[in-house]
């Protein structure tokens, strides 16, 4: 019997034993996770929702958390170390860089901005609209739907004779950046004036009314008859579940033509062609008869330096397989967005930014 228990209690032990060195000798998978924070852009917040679900269920070892908040907020917590990737529309400007030179500006794809309105009767009807009756209609200057700058891009359309309501972004953003930056191109009282930026001092205009983020903005024109706003072409489904008007843009060339990613195509050849090695340039108001006047990069804004090698390496792999063709920039991915793909020689010097992280 005494033999019996010391078996016994030898079993324990040995089991005990066996416990242990399998609790010390768990997968790697259920090593401490990493956490990222993404923060910023609402135009680049749905594609990160499509990417970080399916990237973490490859990398069980990595934990993205997302934020539609804003570029400009992207832009900030990223330089403040508060989150490990800022989205952005909008790069940073030289005088942000060399107050910051330890920050890189990575592009990840290619956006398109839509001029969206809500006016009875002719929501179905592609209203062509130019650089300089959009500024006219922010600064105040164009105040009726039936004005006749806008009537004489639209002969034949009977315009209502009604106010209207332009809708802004109120916090900060790469969509008021990019659809500033055309308005300035197109419109030197504007550059002068108001000029462009992720937070502009907006005209005041009776009536205007403001909102934030991109589902504020559809939410917002939405319920506003005779409104007008400026959305990001990932909220375009949203747009259209409202059934709300899309406008035909005046180019560079002096052609209308619809934010289609045909279109933002053309415009993204024009234009990539000519991205600096730090890869800020804007792409707004490319030439060419077909382009789209405006799109322009989404970007990573991120720290060369972060807390340790695990991180840096985290953010090195997430990064890189966000641009790769086959991972975040393949078609099922940038189509649901309607995003144009980060061409190759963009992505190229994508990759060798992403390598300075460390």
């Amino acid at each position: 019997m005494k033999k019996e228990v010391t078996r016994s209690v030898k079993g324990a032990v040995i089991l005990s034993a066996l416990s242990l060195s399998a609790l010390y000798a768990l997968p790697a998978s259920a090593a401490p996770t990493i956490s990222l924070l993404e923060t910023g852009s609402t135009l680049l917040y749905p594609l990160f929702n499509l990417w970080v679900p399916v990237y973490t269920k490859m990398n069980p070892g990595i934990q993205i958390t997302t934020q539609g908040t804003g570029s400009g907020t992207g832009i900030a917590e990223a330089i403040s170390g508060v989150a490990q990737i800022g989205a952005s529309d909008a790069y940073m400007s030289d005088a942000q860089i060399k107050q910051h030179p330890n920050i890189l500006n990575i592009p990840l794809a290619i956006s398109i901005q839509m001029i969206n309105y809500n006016v009875p009767g002719l929501n179905n009807v592609h209203l062509k609209l130019s650089g300089p009756v959009l500024a006219g209609i922010y600064s105040g200057k164009i105040t009726n739907w039936d004005d006749a700058a806008i009537a004489k891009l639209n002969p034949g359309i009977k315009l209502p004779n009604h106010k209207i309501i332009p809708v802004h972004r109120t916090d900060g953003s790469g969509d008021t950046f990019i659809f500033t930056t055309y308005l300035s191109d197109t419109t030197p009282a504007w550059s002068n004036s108001v000029g462009y930026s992720t937070t502009v001092s907006w005209p005041a205009v009776p009536g205007g009314i403001g909102a934030e983020g991109n589902p504020g903005m559809v939410q917002a024109l939405k319920t506003t008859p005779y409104g007008i706003a400026y959305i990001g072409i990932s909220w375009k489904k949203p747009v259209e579940e409202a059934h709300l008007g899309m406008a035909m843009l005046e180019n560079r060339a002096g052609k209308f033509v619809l934010p289609t990613v045909a279109n933002a195509k053309a415009a993204a050849g024009e234009m990539v062609k000519k991205t600096p090695a730090d890869e800020r340039i804007s792409l707004v108001y490319a030439p060419g008869a077909s382009s789209y006047p405006i799109i322009n990069y989404e970007y990573a804004i991120v720290s060369k330096t972060q807390p340790n090698a695990e991180v840096a390496t985290a953010m090195r792999k997430f990064l890189n397989w966000a641009i790769d063709p086959k991972g975040g920039n393949a078609p099922h991915f940038i189509t649901a967005v309607n995003f144009v793909p980060l061409p190759d020689s963009a992505a190229k010097l994508s990759r060798k930014q992403i390598a300075e992280i460390q």
